[in-house]
């Protein structure tokens, strides 16, 4: 057994000195182990199909740094109440230990979340009109209200509202013990290339809200965008700054919806089901481009102005939804 063992390695190996002296035989060796890579259908990135948990982090000054956002495949910027902004981090290449700030969860979150499968979707609260619309969505409810304070626990070292943080071993542990079905990563309607031949060249764009501002700035060093909030660096926890391989400005229409906080306010509704316009930002560029997503269990698809499908950078995506068109910052190339 042994013997033959060695005469596979031997010819194998032979085969390889014999495809080396072959003319082109390094791009065939090349493209063989590319193919042979796994990709995850969400960021691009290296690493299998995973489940997926989506978690309500803040976005306000004080959650900052967040925890485990940066282990994200996409993030959703979404508006709420006031105008300020709130974010769901979907994960599935890696799920981290920890995960925070959590918060309640929004309306937007179900249309957002229906393409996805049925996710693991973990948040503080919601209001209580919103209970039995999330426990009718097609997810699963683990919200913090039923859910033991090992699982969602406190951070001393911060303060409330933004000092819940998850243990998301812990809950996708329940999960699978509860026996619920829980989604693996699928394509959502974006495909992913190592590079583009289009576009224009940027330095930076800002995208804003009533009472929010995000900048993001190319980083040709770290091949990202690197995120900013007031002029400050948008850090993590980790001590890594936060940033978009791939960050997309999708217009949407952003109109009240019948649910609202203990203080008044109205709860705003993001529109994702339709089509539209927007921006792709990838490689230090940015594509204008029109979005479509028939339905709700519908991905969303990007195309350009002449239709052709419009690809993503391999890495984390960003998402914000707004209505506001961006303050676009174009390179200067002498």
């Amino acid at each position: 057994m042994k013997k033959i063992g060695k005469a596979f390695f031997a010819i194998a190996a032979l085969s390889v000195v014999v495809i080396a002296f072959i003319p082109g035989s390094k791009d065939v060796i090349l493209q063989v182990i590319e193919d042979e890579l796994i990709y995850n259908s969400l960021s691009g990135r290296e690493g299998t199909e995973g489940p997926v948990l989506v978690v309500k982090i803040d976005d306000t000054t004080s959650a900052r740094p967040q925890i485990g956002l940066d282990q994200a495949d996409v993030i959703y910027i979404e508006q709420v109440e006031g105008g300020l902004t709130r974010l769901a981090a979907i994960f599935s290449t890696k799920i981290p230990t920890l995960i925070g700030p959590v918060r309640s969860a929004r309306i937007s979150d179900i249309d957002i979340l229906a393409q996805y499968g049925r996710v693991v979707f973990a948040y503080s609260g919601a209001q209580s009109k919103m209970y039995p619309v999330i426990l009718a969505a097609n997810l699963n409810d683990y919200g913090a209200q039923r859910q033991s304070p090992t699982i969602y626990t406190r951070d001393p070292l911060r303060r409330g509202p933004t000092d819940m943080v998850l243990r998301a071993d812990l809950l996708m542990e329940k999960v699978v013990a509860d026996g619920r079905e829980i989604a693996t990563s699928t394509s959502v309607g974006w495909t992913f290339s190592d590079d583009i031949e289009t576009g224009t060249a940027l330095s930076s764009a800002k995208v804003s809200w009533p009472a929010a501002e995000y900048e993001v700035r190319w980083s040709s060093a770290q091949r990202r965008w690197l995120i900013f909030n007031d002029g400050i660096a948008n850090m993590s926890a980790s001590g890594i700054q936060h940033g978009a391989s791939t960050f997309v400005i999708q217009l949407v229409k952003i109109v009240p919806s019948i649910y609202g906080d203990k203080f008044g306010g109205v709860t705003p509704l993001s529109e994702t089901v339709g089509t539209g316009v927007g921006y792709i930002l990838r490689d230090g560029k940015y594509i204008e481009g029109r979005w479509s997503r028939p339905d709700l269990l519908s991905g969303t698809s990007w195309s350009d102005l002449s239709g052709e499908e419009i690809t993503f950078a391999r890495g984390q995506v960003w998402i914000a939804l707004t209505e506001k068109n961006p303050q676009l910052t174009l390179e200067f190339i002498p």
